[in-house]
């Protein structure tokens, strides 16, 4: 097998993953909404989605289309953040267990999640992402889907990072109103 189809093979996963977190997803909103959980923020979520397509559909077209080859001395290292990544996202899914999806849901009384990279990151799935957006084209030297995805990106958090700390203020503020 070529690098180009171990590439392929490897978006493809992340793929599958991707999906597998959307009904993981799914299945935390219904438990977030069975409990009174209401969704803020949605304006940028189709912007969200698309970009994260983008990303794999970008990262091997780029590849295909351009004749991008593989570079051992940045491929190597860019899978390892891919999969340093993974494990961190991984580790924010399982940290914030019913109360994760993609979604910015608020349920009242669940209180804010403060343990595994909580402790140290407001937001460490976002590092994930960012993390994985860079790497991952660059496993294959596609370093034009790797900027547009970084710029792109950055234009999204920058509007769900503060939509988010407001629903995390919602819910604080009822937190302390239980008490």
């Amino acid at each position: 097998m070529t690098s180009t189809t171990w590439f392929a093979l490897l978006v493809a996963a992340v793929g599958v993953e991707r999906m597998v977190e959307l009904v993981t997803s799914q299945r935390h909103i219904a438990w977030a909404k069975a409990r009174g959980g209401v969704e803020l923020g949605r304006e940028h979520y189709v912007a969200m989605v698309l970009i994260h397509i983008g990303l794999l559909v970008g990262s091997v077209l780029e590849v295909v289309l351009l004749g991008r080859v593989f570079l051992p001395w940045l491929g190597w290292p860019a899978l390892v953040g891919v999969g340093i990544a993974q494990g961190l996202r991984w580790w924010c899914i399982a940290t914030l267990g019913q109360q994760w999806n993609t979604r910015i849901v608020v349920v009242p009384g669940a209180g804010r999640v403060g343990g595994g990279p909580y402790r140290w990151l407001h937001h460490p799935n976002y590092l994930a992402v960012v993390v994985e957006g860079i790497c991952l084209p660059l496993v294959h030297t596609a370093w034009i889907t790797a900027t547009l995805f970084t710029l792109a990106n950055a234009w999204v958090l920058r509007q769900r990072i503060p939509a988010e700390n407001k629903a995390l203020r919602v819910l604080d503020s009822a937190s302390v109103a239980d008490r």
